[in-house]
C-alpha cells in the first residue's frame, strides 16, 4: 500500500514541531518509518511505527492529507512527535489545489470538472478588468515570498544532496506554501519538484536524473530572484488554474497520439491535433494510473462534445467544434456548451496535414530553440508544438535510429541534417522501442516522422508517430500501411509488423536490445558531448550532488579546467568556473576574526550565473547541430 500525497503546509509545519533533538534524528526516521508497511482500512492509512505507536493519514476526497487533523499519532507526544514528522516527510508531496505545479499531463484529469465556461464572455471581461487594475510588477508581499524561497533553495544548494535531509526540505516546503498564498504559482511549483527531486536522489530512485535536478533548482532561483528583484514580468509569476477561454469555431484534425506516464501517478493519453490555420491543439484523458491506465485510454472515448470518437478515431479523423473552449497550452475543453462533430480523417498525405511536412525543418528548429530560457510559459507552449519531416533510414547507433532528412521540407533538393530518433518513452508496455528495432532494419526506407524536438540533445526528435512518404509508394519503399490506420502509426500504441514494410532480402526486424538490431552505424559527432563544455558542466552539477564543500575542494585543482576552456574559446565558461570555484572556497570572519558561515546567497547567485551560462551555450550548439549534422 502506497502512502497518501501530503500538502506541503502540513509536512512542514509537523517538522518544525519537533524539538531540537528529534530534528537530528528525523532523517533517520524517515527512512525507518517510510520503509514500514503501510496498512489501508477503507480510505485510511496506517503505519505501524513501534510497538506503542500507530500513524494515522486520513485523506480528503481528493486523496490529499490536506489538513493538520488528518494526521495522528497514538504515541504521547503527539502531534509534536517524531513518528508523525517522519510518515508525513516519507509521503509524496501533494501538488497545490489548481497550482501550476501539477505536470502539464497530470492538468488533464481534472479537465472534466473544471472546464466548464458557463457565460464565458462576462467572465472574460471580469478578468481584462482586474488585470488592468492590478500594479505592475510584484507586491510587498509576493516580493518578501520570493525572498524567502530564495534563501530556502540557497541553502539547499549549499548543503548539496547528502546534507538536503528532511529539515532543508521542510523549510523549502513552507517558502513553497508562503509563495501560493501570495500568488508566485510558477516559483511554488518549481520549488515542490525540487523537494521531489531531493527525496527521488536521496534514496536512490531508478526515476531521479541529476540534469532534472539541476533544470528545476536552477529556474526556482532564477524566478525568485528576479521577483525579490520586483521583476515586472508576469510570467514569472505564473497562473493558479489552467484558465479556459472561448476559442469560437475550430476545424482540427487528429495527427497522432500519445501514450502518458508520469512519476507522479498519472496515467492516459494525449491526442494531438491540428487546426487548418497551423495551431496545435491537445485532448487529453489522463488520471491517476499506470501503463493499464495509459494503454486503456487510446481508446477511450473522447469527452469533447457528444462526438462518438475515441482518441483512437480522432488521431485518425477530425473534429469540427462550436463554442470551444481553450487554455493558453492548447488544450481543448470539454464545458457543457461545447459541441462536436466527427470529420473524416484525410491522413497526412493530403488536405491540411500535408503543410506540416512542406515547411522547412530548419525553420521549424529555430522557432522552438529560440526564446528565453527558463520561461515556463514558452517550454509549455513550444513543448505542445511537434515537428513533421521527410526522412530516409540511415541504421541504427547506440540507443538511437539515425535517419536523414530528405531537404528538410525546403525543396530545395539537398539532403537535410543527420537525425538521431530516441524511443518517446521506454517503458515495456509501450511499443516505441519495438518500432524503432523494426525501422532500423530497414536502411533506405522514406518515411513520414511526426515528433517533439529533444532540445537537450544535438540533432534529436522524439518520435511519436510514423507514415509513408507519398512520392516513395510507387517504388515499394516507403511503409505499407493498413487502410484503417488512415496513413500513420502510432509508435506508442501500433506495432509495426514485417507485412508494414516493403519486401527486400536479408531484412527482418532481428532480435537484439534497443534499435541496435539494425545495420550499424558510426556514432555521428555530437557537438555537446564532445565540446570542452564538459568542464563547466561538471563543476554546476557537482555543486548540486554534492554541496559547496565540495565545489570549494574541487576549487583546488579548477585551474586547469579554466585553462583548457580559455584556450578553446570559451572565454564566459571558463569565467563562471573560476568565480564558482572561488566563491565556494570563500570563509568569512566575525569582528572577532573567527572563522564564519558564508552567506549561502553570493555561492547562489555564482551558481546560477554558471548554469545559465551553461544552458544558453549548450542550446546554441544544439541549433548549430541541425544545420551542421552528418
Amino acid at each position: 500500500m502506497s502512502l497518501p500525497p501530503v500538502a506541503p503546509e502540513v509536512t512542514a509545519a509537523a517538522v518544525e514541531s519537533l524539538t531540537s533533538r528529534l530534528l537530528k534524528k528525523l532523517d533517520a526516521a524517515v527512512g525507518q518509518y517510510g520503509a514500514a508497511e503501510a496498512v489501508a482500512d477503507g480510505d485510511v492509512v496506517r503505519v505501524r511505527c513501534g510497538e506503542d505507536a500507530v500513524v494515522t493519514l486520513a485523506p480528503d476526497a481528493s486523496g490529499v492529507v490536506a489538513l493538520d487533523e488528518q494526521a495522528t499519532c497514538t504515541c504521547l507526544l503527539a502531534p509534536k512527535c517524531l513518528h508523525r514528522a517522519a510518515v508525513l516527510t516519507a509521503c509524496p508531496v501533494a501538488d497545490s489545489q489548481g497550482a501550476t505545479a501539477l505536470p502539464a499531463e497530470a492538468h488533464a484529469a481534472a479537465d472534466a470538472d473544471s472546464m466548464q465556461v458557463a457565460e464565458a464572455t462576462k467572465v472574460s471581461d471580469v478578468v481584462e478588468a482586474t488585470e488592468a487594475a492590478q500594479p505592475v510588477g510584484p507586491g510587498d508581499v509576493q516580493v518578501a515570498a520570493a525572498a524567502a524561497l530564495w534563501s530556502a533553495a540557497a541553502s539547499i544548494l549549499a548543503a548539496g544532496i547528502p546534507a538536503a535531509g528532511a529539515v532543508p526540505q521542510a523549510e523549502l516546503l513552507r517558502a513553497a506554501h508562503t509563495a501560493r498564498l501570495a500568488g508566485l504559482h510558477r516559483p511554488e511549483a518549481a520549488a515542490l519538484r525540487v523537494v521531489r527531486n531531493l527525496r527521488a536522489a536521496r534514496s536512490q530512485s531508478d526515476a531521479h536524473r541529476l540534469g532534472d535536478l539541476v533544470a528545476d533548482l536552477s529556474e526556482l532561483l532564477l524566478t525568485a530572484s528576479l521577483l525579490a528583484a520586483a521583476d515586472p514580468d508576469p510570467d514569472l509569476v505564473g497562473t493558479a488554474r489552467r484558465a479556459y477561454e472561448p476559442g469560437g469555431s475550430l476545424r482540427v484534425h487528429g495527427v497522432c497520439r500519445e501514450p502518458v506516464l508520469s512519476a507522479t501517478g498519472y496515467g492516459g493519453v494525449v491526442t494531438h491535433v491540428l487546426a487548418e490555420d497551423g495551431h496545435w491543439f491537445t485532448v487529453s484523458d489522463v488520471k491517476p494510473g499506470g501503463a493499464a491506465r495509459a494503454r486503456g485510454a487510446a481508446t477511450a472515448p473522447v469527452a469533447i462534445g457528444a462526438s462518438a470518437l475515441d482518441h483512437n478515431q480522432l488521431s485518425r479523423g477530425g473534429l469540427l467544434i462550436a463554442g470551444a473552449t481553450v487554455s493558453a497550452d492548447g488544450r481543448l475543453g470539454a464545458g457543457k456548451g461545447v459541441r462536436a462533430t466527427p470529420l473524416t480523417g484525410q491522413g497526412w498525405s493530403g488536405g491540411p496535414l500535408s503543410a506540416l511536412f512542406a515547411k522547412p525543418l530548419g525553420a521549424a528548429v529555430r522557432a522552438q530553440l529560440t526564446g528565453v530560457l527558463g520561461a515556463g510559459s514558452d517550454t509549455e507552449r513550444q513543448g505542445s508544438d511537434l515537428i513533421g519531416c521527410d526522412v530516409v533510414v540511415v541504421g541504427a547507433s547506440g540507443d538511437s535510429l539515425l535517419v536523414r532528412a530528405v531537404d528538410g521540407g525546403g525543396g530545395d533538393g539537398q539532403p537535410g541534417p543527420l537525425i538521431r530518433l530516441v524511443a518517446a518513452h521506454g517503458h515495456p508496455d509501450f511499443a516505441h522501442t519495438e518500432n524503432l528495432r523494426r525501422l532500423a532494419a530497414h536502411p533506405g526506407l522514406r518515411i513520414r516522422v511526426v515528433g517533439r524536438l529533444d532540445p537537450d540533445r544535438t540533432a534529436t526528435l522524439r518520435p511519436l508517430a510514423v507514415g509513408p512518404v507519398p512520392d516513395a509508394e510507387a517504388t515499394l519503399a516507403t511503409l505499407r500501411l493498413p487502410e484503417s490506420w488512415q496513413g500513420h502509426a502510432d509508435l506508442g500504441y501500433d506495432r509495426l509488423q514485417g507485412v508494414h514494410f516493403p519486401p527486400s532480402a536479408g531484412d527482418g526486424p532481428g532480435p537484439g536490445p534497443g534499435p541496435g538490431s539494425g545495420p550499424a552505424v558510426a556514432e555521428p559527432p555530437d557537438l555537446v558531448a564532445d565540446s570542452p563544455l564538459w568542464r563547466l558542466r561538471h563543476i554546476v552539477e557537482l555543486a548540486v550532488s554534492g554541496g559547496r564543500r565540495t565545489v570549494a575542494e574541487f576549487s583546488r585543482t579548477s585551474a586547469p579546467h579554466v585553462a583548457h576552456l580559455r584556450r578553446s574559446g570559451l572565454h564566459a565558461a571558463a569565467d563562471r568556473v573560476a568565480a564558482l570555484a572561488a566563491e565556494a572556497d570563500r570563509r568569512d570572519r566575525d569582528v572577532f576574526g573567527r572563522l564564519t558561515d558564508p552567506d549561502p546567497g553570493r555561492y547562489a547567485q555564482a551558481w546560477l550565473a554558471a548554469g545559465l551560462q551553461l544552458a544558453a551555450t549548450e542550446r546554441a550548439l544544439v541549433r548549430a547541430s541541425w544545420e551542421h549534422s552528418g
